[in-house]
């Protein structure tokens, strides 16, 4: 009997596990009685790491240590193989991430009582857009990472066909699987014929939950932190431009952690003794000083989930300077994501293009991934595929249900 393929969709913002069983898919308890396991470390100053809800908890009740998001999207970078001190001795990002997929391994063991040596693993189809060479390196980067986390067999399905293999529908039929991720978008055109989904063409960016976190960050809350204010020279007349690169950093949940160095504190010390408005780069002061930048990611993310109901949202940063709320509103969100938009539909367009298929052809668009819930791409999809019907799929389980109905055939090809 060969041994078990444990199907992974390691993912930007969330990971989950399953296999076959019986013909039947058994999605893992790998966090608590959860079927998701957020993916988010925690490296406490004393002790072991952290994962998942614990992770996140640690930081939110204010746990010194260093937390981690968005693991991801560092992998084909050099930054993944930058020695840091992280947790108190030096490791690289891609250490952090063997350990993460390690600790996903042992929960799936301990769940099923079952052995993994072998993995079918969910891919992006682009980890890097346009850039063949680096997609390349992503992928064997996090091979690699698979290996010297205990698997001996790894093997790749990009994770729109996977979420394909595992969708609904009529024989005949046209399929469009639309998964917005929490850094990917991934599309793939498919026709369900008698043995199931067939490929026709799959397509993806490097856009998603966490871009749109950025763009809403950038346009709205780093301007009450200085964003786009002005300095005084320290010699002669005029004024400069307040610099951009810390705060494009603090909008990026992969860079957050590597800001709380002296270096930056110095940097940002020097930019209040010159801001025309102190107050504002001092709040900026203030984030770098108490490490705040996640707090106010997941206050961005909030008010982008609050918004996206369609009644507004606000981004609350309190814990900057007591009181301190920024509103957002439907209006706010659209146009910072105007950029997103537009890649989405270009990216939708390119995908029909490859398979020949148009528009009207398309019977049925299938929304996967957690960002789908965004309003906006519900309606990108309906502004291409206007005839067709749309169906949200099981957001965050989706990818990890079909490429556990794959694992069997994929695995031994």
């Amino acid at each position: 009997m060969s041994s078990p393929v444990l199907a992974v969709d390691f993912g930007t913002s969330n990971s989950a596990a399953a296999l076959l069983q019986d013909g039947c898919v058994r999605r893992l308890r790998i966090e608590g009685e959860g079927e998701t396991l957020p993916t988010a470390v925690f490296f406490p100053e004393r002790g072991p790491m952290l994962i998942g809800e614990a992770a996140t908890t640690a930081l939110i009740e204010g746990e010194e240590g260093r937390f981690m998001r968005a693991l991801k999207s560092v992998l084909g970078t050099p930054l993944l193989h930058e020695s840091r001190l992280i947790g108190g001795k030096r490791r690289t990002l891609a250490e952090v991430i063997t350990a993460f997929l390690a600790a996903l391994r042992e929960r799936a063991e301990a769940e099923t009582g079952l052995t993994f040596q072998r993995v079918l693993s969910g891919r992006p189809v682009h980890f890097h857009s346009l850039d063949v060479a680096r997609d390349a390196k992503a992928e064997a980067d996090l091979r690699a990472c698979y290996h010297d986390a205990g698997f001996s067999d790894v093997t790749f399905l990009p994770e729109p066909e996977a979420a394909a293999f595992a969708s609904q529908g009529a024989s005949g039929e046209t399929g469009l699987i639309v998964d917005i991720g929490g850094g990917t978008s991934d599309f793939t055109l498919f026709r369900r014929g008698a043995a199931g989904a067939e490929v026709q063409a799959s397509h993806g960016i490097r856009l998603g939950g966490t871009d749109f976190d950025h763009a809403i960050s950038l346009a709205l809350v780093m301007p009450e932190m200085g964003l786009g204010g002005e300095l005084k020279r320290t010699l002669g007349e005029g004024r400069l431009p307040v610099p951009r690169a810390i705060y494009a950093d603090l909008s990026t949940w992969a860079l957050i952690p590597f800001l709380y160095t002296a270096e930056v504190r110095r940097q940002v010390a020097d930019l209040l003794r010159h801001a025309v408005e102190p107050e504002k780069i001092g709040r900026l002061a203030t984030v770098i000083r108490d490490e705040l930048g996640h707090d106010i990611a997941f206050a961005v993310e909030r008010g982008k989930i609050e918004a996206n109901k369609g009644t507004g949202g606000a981004v609350d940063l309190g814990l900057v300077e007591p009181g301190l709320r920024i509103p957002v509103s439907v209006g706010q969100m659209t146009a910072a994501l105007n950029a997103q938009r537009e890649g989405l539909r270009a990216a939708m367009y390119e995908t029909l293009m490859q398979a020949g298929t148009s528009p009207a052809q398309v019977d049925h668009v299938i929304l996967v991934g957690g960002s789908s819930l965004m309003r906006m791409v519900r309606d990108e999809v309906q502004a291409v595929c206007p005839t067709a019907r749309v169906s949200q799929a099981e957001a965050f389980t989706a990818v990890v249900d079909g490429l556990a109905l794959a694992s069997e055939a994929r695995i031994n090809a």
